[in-house]
């Protein structure tokens, strides 16, 4: 299981994110820098224990009202080849030196876990505390299992979130912008798995969401 250092990050996460949020098309800010805090979120282990997984929520609290995004990220030791255009910069950590941080939905590593979690053979760890499961993430599956690591392809980013091809002939849909009230799929798509969870909303509450779902073609 992943071990959580608490030490210095430089530069800091919401800092990356803050340049590069703005960036996506799903972003609903204005034209001004987004005002970022942590809001929640939980970790998946890599089992090789090379990479960093990472399902952060974080609330830009600039504009007239909070507005929650999902960003997974994953951390590495060296630069991913090929992935030039999927990361966000370098970290100095404090404990394991230069770390770099890539949008998740590109890594292999992050989807095959993902595709893991929502399959069950894979558990939702604290975000912030070594060995420990997080218990309020909840997930389901009714399709068949996952039963081989498959090739990350190259997502699908526009205004409603992130896509990507899963094996089965499967969809897999990520959530950017976090409401309560999420989306159904539409007439042609059913719903095969998902994964749900809490974060913390700036006015004290604690609001849940479906963070991600699969989707296969109705027949």
């Amino acid at each position: 299981m992943a071990v959580i250092h608490h030490t210095t990050l430089r530069p800091t996460k919401l800092e990356l994110l803050t340049t590069w949020l703005p960036t996506r098309p799903w972003y609903r800010g204005g034209p001004g820098a987004p005002v970022l805090v942590k809001s929640g979120g939980f970790r998946l282990d890599d089992p090789e224990g090379e990479v960093g997984i990472e399902f952060m929520v974080t609330t830009d609290t600039s504009g007239p009202g909070p507005v929650a995004y999902l960003v997974p990220l994953t951390y590495r030791g060296a630069p991913l080849d090929g992935m030039e255009h999927a990361l966000l910069g370098t970290m100095e950590h404090g404990v394991l030196g230069t770390r770099w941080a890539y949008d998740g939905c590109h890594d292999p590593v992050l989807v095959n876990r993902l595709l893991c979690l929502i399959g069950g053979t894979a558990e939702a760890m604290a975000q912030s505390v070594s060995d420990t499961p997080d218990r309020e993430v909840a997930r389901s599956h009714t399709g068949e299992p996952f039963t081989a690591p498959v090739p990350a392809p190259e997502p699908a980013d526009d205004e409603h979130g992130t896509r990507l091809a899963a094996p089965h002939g499967t969809t897999l849909h990520l959530h950017r912008v976090l409401t309560p009230a999420s989306g159904d799929p539409s007439p042609e798509q059913t719903t095969v798995g998902q994964v749900t969870a809490g974060w913390s909303a700036p006015d004290g509450t604690r609001p849940r969401a479906v963070l991600a779902h699969l989707t296969a073609a109705a027949g």
